[in-house]
């Protein structure tokens, strides 16, 4: 016969209540440390999310800048002088001969005097130059007309003597004497032709040098009347009055900038592209200006040889009409394209993202509840977009937002 054993059954209770205690401080403990490694939240709403895709991704780049004129004319003084009169202000419409100011200076108008006076005199002595070389050319002339009727009255009475001398009715001396005396006035008129000859030459030398003189000091008095026209400051092209760099009662040098005369309606785009961007930008290129009035497209005309202070200055011809509001000054930013990638894998560019680097992104579980950190290898990009050379595949779903906050989790939650 069986005896039952109580005692034993009461020693195993405490143990099995030990047990159920043990495991459940257990169950505890390992729930709070998965509590404690959840996924940190993040809001869906706060956070931009693209989508992978395949296709044409556009490059472009943006520079930032202003509407400058094509044609313009800086309007430099002449000669020094005061600024006395400015009839005119910034923004009029101004022709050729509109005069801009007037400048006023004694000096000037004294040299201009001068110059007068000067010519004057050349021009008095060049009429008596040649009233007395016609005087002396007169007088050799008619010391050789005198020669040349005396030679031949001389040569007949020579031929005549020795005809006579001949039939013996002259002495023979005095025959001699005749000819001697008409070879002697026949050197005389040639000497006297020469001399003559010599004077002509020396008359002409002489007039040709009081002449140049007279054209010399002739060019001087225009010059100084040009000068004192030249205080009558005038606009010299057709357009508007931009810019007015002097006051009244200002001294000005010549050479100072005085004006700003443009054409207000061929204007073009002056953009600055951060160096680190325009290595790609090339002449010819399309361009889309916003004025913030509208979109006018244009091509890239030049772009500077040399950065300043971080950026390169393109200049872009506008080819199509200026919206409402469009003129000189006015702040504009210009969208370059600089190349069409045909079949590329492409997303939203992150925040922070850089061309031909690597980065961690968070792409989006199936659900859309978490998102996962992952390595991605990036490409070429553009303002908004950049390529994917790896990581991610085409329906992916990353945050482009600034995840630097969550830098040491491998995911979120996405609420």
């Amino acid at each position: 016969m069986d005896i039952p054993r109580t005692a034993k059954k009461r020693r195993r209770t405490p143990l099995l209540y030990g047990a159920l205690i043990l495991g459940v401080l257990v169950l505890i403990t390992f729930g709070m440390s998965q509590l404690g490694q959840a996924a940190p939240e993040v809001d869906g709403a706060s956070v931009w999310i693209d989508s992978v895709k395949q296709g044409e991704m556009i490059r472009q780049v943006v520079g930032t800048g202003t509407l400058v004129p094509e044609n313009f004319r800086w309007i430099t003084a002449d000669t020094a002088g005061r600024i006395e009169h400015l009839p005119l202000r910034p923004g009029a419409s101004v022709k050729a001969d509109t005069q801009l100011m007037e400048l006023s200076n004694p000096d000037v108008a004294l040299q201009a005097l001068e110059a007068e006076r000067q010519l004057a005199v050349a021009e008095g002595e060049l009429m008596a130059l040649k009233e007395e070389l016609e005087i002396q050319r007169l007088q050799e002339e008619s010391s050789l007309a005198r020669l040349r009727t005396e030679q031949v009255t001389t040569r007949r009475r020579a031929e005549s003597s020795t005809a006579l001398g001949e039939k013996q009715y002259i002495a023979s001396v005095e025959m001699q004497e005749l000819n001697e005396k008409s070879e002697e006035l026949g050197q005389q008129l040639q000497l006297q032709q020469r001399r003559l000859e010599v004077i002509a030459r020396s008359m002409t030398d002489r007039l040709t040098a009081q002449r140049a003189q007279v054209q010399r000091l002739k060019a001087v008095v225009d010059f100084r009347r040009g000068q004192v026209e030249s205080m009558k400051v005038r606009a010299r092209t057709d357009g508007l009055l931009q810019e007015l760099s002097v006051e009244l009662g200002q001294w000005v040098t010549p050479g100072m900038v005085l004006a700003k005369v443009i054409q207000p309606g061929v204007l073009k785009a002056v953009l600055r592209v951060p160096e680190t961007q325009a290595k790609d930008v090339q002449p010819g290129q399309s361009v889309k200006v916003d004025t913030r009035t509208g979109l006018v497209p244009g091509k890239v005309a030049r772009i500077a040889p040399a950065a300043v202070q971080g950026t390169v200055l393109v200049e872009v011809s506008l080819e199509g009409e200026l919206p409402a509001g469009a003129r000189p000054d006015l702040s504009v930013e210009g969208t370059i394209e600089l190349e069409r990638l045909n079949e590329v894998l492409n997303v939203g560019r992150p925040a922070g993202a850089q061309p031909s680097s690597s980065m961690e992104l968070f792409r989006l579980t199936a659900d859309g509840t978490h998102a996962e950190r992952v390595k991605v290898h990036l490409g070429r990009s553009s303002v908004n977009t950049i390529e994917v050379l790896d990581g991610l595949a085409v329906g992916d779903r990353v945050i482009l937002s600034d995840m630097s906050a969550w830098s040491e989790v491998p995911r979120v939650k996405v609420q």
